[in-house]
This record gives C-alpha cells, sequence and structure tokens, in this order.
C-alpha cells in the first residue's frame, strides 16, 4: 500500500455535476485541501462528506505546501516502514 495524492476537480455551477467516483475519492480521503472552503463545505456537506478540509491558496501556499508535503512523506515513510 502506497498513498496518494487525488486531483479532484469539483463542479463550478450545480453541485449536481459531481461524479459518483469525486464523490467517493473525497469520503475516502485522509484530508481535503481546497481553494475557497466556504464554498467546498457546501458541497461537502450537500453530499454528506465528512473529511476534514483545510484551506489551501495563494495566500498561504507556501506554508500549507509545506504541510501537506510533510504529511504525505511521513505517512509513506511511515507506511513503508511497516512494511519493511
Amino acid at each position: 500500500m502506497s498513498g496518494t495524492l487525488y486531483v479532484v476537480a469539483t463542479p463550478i455551477g450545480n453541485l449536481e455535476d459531481m461524479t459518483y467516483r469525486a464523490v467517493r475519492i473525497l469520503q475516502e480521503v485522509d484530508l481535503i485541501a481546497a481553494e475557497d472552503t466556504r464554498h467546498s463545505r457546501k458541497l461537502l456537506d450537500h453530499y454528506a462528506i465528512k473529511t476534514q478540509l483545510i484551506s489551501y491558496h495563494e495566500h498561504n501556499e507556501q506554508q500549507r505546501s509545506a504541510q501537506l508535503l510533510e504529511r504525505l512523506s511521513h505517512w509513506l515513510v511511515s507506511d513503508s516502514c511497516s512494511l519493511a
């Protein structure tokens, strides 16, 4: 098993334009990073997705990128160690 980063496109207008696969992925991941959490929260609430949501935008990109990469690499290293 290895870590995976998903980039999931979400609808701009109609919430019903989401694919089944996109909803499933958002339900299964550990964390969702979104540019506009207010818009994303509406989408997640519509589909009863309870995954943790954090902001990721141009004003926090540098700090948040480091946090996200750290979290992803930590998970990958931890997972690799458990398989060794």
